[in-house]
C-alpha cells in the first residue's frame, strides 16, 4: 500500500491540502483581478529587468533570457499551489497582454511592484505559498544574472548583479 502524498503547503483559498498535486488549483478566487494580474505579471517583469544591461554594461544575450524563461517554467514543479497556479496562468495567456515596454525595465517601478506583491501575499496567501512565490521570483532574476556572458565563473555574479539582486530581494521581503 502506498503512503498518501503530503503536500508542502495549503492553497490560498483556505481549503484543506489535497491528497495529490494539482496542475493549477483554484487559487485565483482569493485575489482580485488586479492582484492576480500583479502576481502573474511580476515574474515576467523581473525577467526583463534582470536581462536588461546595466548602464554602460554589455548586453546580457539570449542565454540570459532563456535562463529566465527556464526559471519561470521551473515553477511548474513547485510544491506551492500558488506558484504552480501563477505559472499555469502565465502559460495560459494567449491574448498577447503584457505590461508596457517602457515600464518593464524601470527598476523603481519594479521594486514598487515587488513591495505591492508582498503586501497582497501577506493579506491573502498561505505563508508557505508566499515564501515560495517570493523565492521563485528572486530565482528568476538570479538565474538570468548568472547566465549572462561575462559573469564570474561557477555561476557567480558581478557587483552590479549583486546590488540588483539585493535590492530585488529586499523589495520581496527576503532579506
Amino acid at each position: 500500500m502506498l503512503a498518501p502524498e503530503v503536500p508542502m503547503s495549503h492553497s490560498v483559498a483556505g481549503e484543506p491540502p489535497s491528497a495529490g498535486r494539482r496542475a493549477a488549483p483554484l487559487t485565483t478566487a482569493a485575489y482580485s483581478a488586479a492582484e492576480w494580474d500583479l502576481l502573474t505579471g511580476l515574474p515576467g517583469r523581473v525577467l526583463v529587468a534582470a536581462a536588461a544591461p546595466d548602464p554602460g554594461g554589455p548586453s546580457r544575450g539570449v542565454a540570459a533570457g532563456l535562463a529566465g524563461l527556464d526559471a519561470v517554467a521551473a515553477g511548474r514543479a513547485s510544491d506551492s499551489d500558488l506558484v504552480r497556479a501563477v505559472v499555469a496562468a502565465i502559460y495560459a495567456r494567449h491574448d498577447g497582454a503584457t505590461a508596457p515596454t517602457d515600464r518593464l525595465t524601470d527598476l523603481v517601478d519594479l521594486l514598487a511592484a515587488c513591495r505591492a506583491t508582498v503586501r497582497v501575499l501577506r493579506r491573502r496567501a498561505d505563508p508557505a505559498d508566499s515564501a515560495a512565490y517570493r523565492q521563485w521570483v528572486q530565482s528568476v532574476a538570479a538565474r538570468v544574472r548568472r547566465a549572462t556572458p561575462g559573469a564570474p565563473a561557477g555561476g557567480g555574479v558581478t557587483p552590479a548583479d549583486r546590488r540588483f539582486l539585493d535590492r530585488l530581494g529586499g523589495a520581496l521581503g527576503l532579506g
